[in-house]
């Protein structure tokens, strides 16, 4: 979906403005440091484990995750969002009519003896891409093929070539800290979709509010044994790259706020997880249910601010436990990091579930995901989470 980080910069903006003047290998695996490890304790695959499971390195930015991954020949590293609610690959290109401003060098298609650009079937040209979004920021550019190069368990590089590719050369709206994104929805241009059959739609990560973690793919990827818990994915033919899951209710503290009822209930998917947007997103109406429980528990004095619920303190304590509890009984205990998020200047915490109107989708971001081991099996249609403490996970 994503990109919907640009929010909570927007998030904490407010709440310092107002503080200030009175917010591929055979079903192997693969790994992005980012951290992971999925399983489903059902899963019965039988791998062949020869060629290694592929895998990435992730790094904690700010608000985002970023993958480490190289393209072209000779590989070029670059550092891109890692995005769950996205189809497309892409990053900034030389020469760029308008690039934002990039922390690392951006990628020089000129050096690289495997870059090629894709030719339109109805004219012998480029084909040109475009894609935007939340917080209108945009990339523009030239799709191409492209080899990208990851890490694997077998000690070998794990090597894509020909990978479609967007070449970015007219971009805004994004922080410089990335030099893109890699798409890993269940669309034909996602990375996870371009890895091929050997390794069948399986992922996971494992996210900490700090430092390197992984992504891996393949064998590695399953995430199973004690506390795991897994829910359904569905798939709807409107966007069927998402991953929807079917969010059943809320409880806030010992308050449980059922979706039935409420416009928000929904048999079949209702909510998209998505690693690429920051905070939690639900409908207005199921929104103001969530709030006013915490409303109910919170005494602290009530930041001045209608659309989003902040409270003056100097504590995360005051704060009630939330609970996710999703289709096929996978209650998620939040953490209160999960769900609370101090202002920059400190002094003012704020819900990191925002209300959005009933056309948008509800989003279930990637804080609220953090030290949850999430697994994903396209495969088996499954989600799985395993309570785990991320930034242990891998150091």
């Amino acid at each position: 979906m994503s990109l919907a980080t640009t929010m909570i910069a927007i998030f904490l903006q407010i709440i310092t403005y107002f503080l200030i003047t009175t917010t591929a290998s055979s079903p192997q695996g693969f790994t992005i440091d980012l951290i992971h490890r999925r399983s489903n304790a059902s899963s019965s695959r039988v791998f062949n484990t020869q060629l290694g499971s592929p895998y990435a390195d992730t790094v904690f930015d700010t608000y985002e995750y970023l993958m480490k991954l190289q393209i072209g020949t000779p590989p070029f590293e670059i550092e891109a969002v890692l995005d769950t609610g996205s189809e497309h690959i892409w990053t900034q290109c030389l020469p760029c009519v308008h690039c934002y401003n990039q922390t690392a060098p951006i990628f020089d298609p000129s050096k690289s003896s495997t870059f090629k650009e894709i030719r339109c079937d109805t004219h012998d040209h480029s084909c040109p891409y475009e894609l935007v979004y939340g917080g209108k920021s945009y990339t523009k550019g030239t799709l191409v093929t492209e080899t990208v190069t990851i890490h694997s368990t077998s000690g070998q590089p794990f090597v894509m070539p020909e990978t479609i590719i967007g070449c970015g050369r007219n971009n805004s709206g994004f922080k410089p800290g990335f030099a893109g994104v890699v798409g890993l929805d269940r669309g034909p241009k996602s990375l996870i979709t371009q890895m091929g059959g050997e390794y069948p739609g399986l992922m996971s990560y494992c996210f900490a509010g700090k430092g390197t973690s992984k992504i891996n793919f393949g064998a590695n990827a399953i995430v199973a044994g004690d506390g795991v818990v897994s829910t359904t994915v569905f798939v709807k033919t409107a966007k069927p790259g998402f991953y929807y899951l079917n969010l059943d209710a809320v409880s806030v503290g010992n308050t449980r706020i059922e979706t039935v009822g409420t416009p928000f209930h929904a048999l079949k998917g209702n909510i998209v997880i998505d690693s690429g947007s920051t905070l939690t997103y639900f409908p207005e109406s199921y929104c103001n249910l969530v709030r006013k429980a915490v409303e109910q528990v919170v005494t602290a004095v009530r930041f001045p601010r209608s659309d989003i619920l902040c409270y003056y303190s100097k504590t995360i304590d005051i704060f009630p436990v939330i609970t996710m509890h999703f289709s096929g009984g996978a209650d998620l205990v939040l953490d209160k990091y999960n769900m609370y998020v101090a202002s920059n200047t400190g002094g003012v915490f704020c819900l990191a579930i925002i209300c959005n109107s009933p056309i948008e989708e509800a989003i279930f971001g990637n804080r609220a995901q953090n030290n949850f081991l999430v697994g994903y099996d396209s495969s088996s249609l499954l989600v799985s989470f395993k309570p785990t403490n991320c930034s242990a996970l891998w150091n």
